[in-house]
């Protein structure tokens, strides 16, 4: 954790920003090129998308002309994008978010907000959940995230750059103004160079000098509505809220969820009762969302981080864990592993709908009441007394690996 900054008890805002996201994926897979200035995008016409912080010693930014970052790093590696590839990792940071809390607000593929109240009796205080989050992306998708915490989303926003690289940094809502007021006024977000300029034209260089100016010399220069925007930024104030968003504008095809082993696993006991774990926390979400899903994904990593994953599409879609589960041990069963040592397993169900447009077809032997009924019983219980009233046997006797 970066700076003096340590009490973390009014700050629920959390602003969690992957650090160089598109290259730290390009470069995960190829260690060859760790440790190397790294440019990802940027053809002989284009303009660098991402950057390693290798690279950026040079000079080089992101949106730069990549004629110039050439000429600024010629020793760097030029990589081409895979967007495809930057779309999965980042559905998958998204999925590690919203296992911690509902309430995350995408802001682009690489960042997003969190507000962790929520989560304060199953995983501590904001700081720690904050820490809990870069251990699992470090763990899982072998990238790193810099991460600021706050009362506000603009404080968060400034916290975690200032984090970077690879950072923790805690804003106190007692110290909200010490921490704002020295830094450079372009660093207020909503700054952008037009603003900066005109701010400095006034003689002002830092927040500080932005808060102690009259608000009304400032509405005359920016006009009203940019002045009182920038004068409640300058001192601490600004969005307290998180709205749910994704990056995206269409719904969820899938939902999933992975877990990482604290230690390699080779039971399949202990891999069965993941599953089990994991297929409840799926479901529960696909429940909230109003959505059902016809296709089951298995992922499973080995020790040596090689992954594969497994699917298969069910006859109906469904929302119950149990069926989900079933399909995913199959799929396990199937691989017919022997001693192979795991280090993460995932659940996804794919091919959502909506629960009210899916059609169920009823059995002549069909009981009247069934696994869906008793799981969102389970729902209602949990919304209630928490997510342990109800809970199989077979989890409360094992603790979780």
């Amino acid at each position: 954790m970066r700076g003096g900054y340590g009490d973390d008890s009014g700050c629920p805002i959390l602003h969690v920003d992957m650090d160089a996201f598109y290259a730290s994926v390009a470069i995960r897979d190829r260690p060859e090129l760790r440790g190397r200035p790294v440019i990802v995008g940027g053809g002989h016409r284009g303009v660098v998308l991402s950057a390693s912080y290798e690279a950026r010693v040079h000079g080089v930014r992101s949106a730069m002309p990549s004629m110039r970052a050439r000429r600024l790093c010629p020793q760097a590696v030029v990589i081409p994008p895979d967007f495809r590839l930057f779309t999965t990792v980042s559905a998958a940071v998204m999925e590690t978010f919203r296992a911690v809390t509902p309430l995350v607000e995408a802001m682009s593929l690489d960042e997003a907000f969190l507000d962790v109240s929520g989560a304060r009796r199953r995983l501590g205080s904001p700081a720690q959940v904050a820490e809990h989050l870069r251990t699992r992306i470090a763990d899982e998708q072998a990238i790193s995230c810099s991460v600021g915490v706050a009362a506000t989303t603009a404080l968060a926003k400034l916290a975690s750059r200032r984090a970077k690289p690879d950072g923790l940094l805690v804003v106190p809502r007692e110290r909200a103004t010490a921490f704002l007021h020295p830094l450079a006024v372009d660093e207020l977000w909503g700054v952008g160079d037009k603003t900066a300029e005109q701010l400095r034209r006034l003689g002002l260089q830092t927040i500080g000098d932005l808060a102690h100016t009259p608000l009304s010399l400032l509405r005359r220069a920016l006009g009203p509505l940019t002045a009182d925007h920038l004068y409640d930024l300058a001192w601490g104030g600004g969005r307290t809220t998180v709205t749910p968003r994704r990056h995206v504008d269409e719904p969820d095809k899938s939902m999933g969820a992975d877990e990482t082993f604290s230690r390699d696993t080779d039971d399949p006991e202990v891999i069965r009762r993941e599953l089990l774990r994991l297929s409840r926390r799926v479901t529960g979400r696909m429940r909230t969302a109003g959505v059902v899903g016809r296709t089951v994904t298995l992922r499973v990593r080995f020790a040596d981080f090689t992954t594969i994953t497994r699917a298969r599409t069910l006859a109906e879609p469904t929302d119950v864990a149990v069926e989900i589960y079933a399909a995913a041990c199959d799929l396990f069963s199937r691989l017919g592993l022997q001693r192979a040592r795991l280090r993460l397993v995932g659940v996804r169900v794919e091919g959502l709908t909506a629960a009210t447009d899916s059609y169920r077809q009823l059995t002549l032997d069909a009981r009247p009441s069934g696994w869906r009924d008793a799981e969102r019983a389970a729902d209602q219980a949990a919304s209630r007394f928490g997510d342990s009233a109800v809970v199989p046997a077979v989890l409360l006797r094992t603790r979780r690996p």
